[in-house]
């Protein structure tokens, strides 16, 4: 199990932005695709982006697009998630997730819950006024 460990979250007004993060001390996430989820109260955990191992394909779920910019550091070995134009509907656990079934996945068409194994403890992320 790869310890994935989010970071970045808390209460913020609606119009502001937050940046996640997403690292896992002691493994590389270089080869990995990387993928944001998130689940509201009551609500089912669903895809917000993901990112493929070079960073060449991403992809976007609608609710997000034009708001929120996922990135790589492998410098840093963190995968990040830029939130900006934040909104009440956008209050959510944040988790972030590794495909470790296999390596380099050079794409990520969708960010689909079962094509990630690997998954992060979330952080909290509240929009309200």
């Amino acid at each position: 199990q790869l310890p994935l460990v989010e970071s970045g979250g808390g209460l913020v007004q609606p119009g502001g932005s937050l940046r996640l993060s997403c690292t896992a001390a002691g493994f590389s996430l270089d080869y990995l695709r990387i993928g944001w989820f998130r689940q509201a109260p009551g609500k089912g955990r669903e895809g917000v982006s993901c990112i493929s191992s070079g960073g060449g394909s991403i992809s976007y779920a609608d609710s997000v697009k034009g708001r929120f910019t996922i990135s790589r550091d492998h410098a840093r070995n963190t995968v990040y998630l830029q939130m900006n134009s934040l909104k009440p509907e956008d209050t959510a656990v944040y988790y972030c997730a590794a495909r470790t079934r296999d390596t380099y996945s050079s794409t990520c068409y969708a960010p689909i819950l079962f094509d990630f194994d690997d998954w992060g403890q979330g952080t909290q992320v509240t929009v309200t006024v």
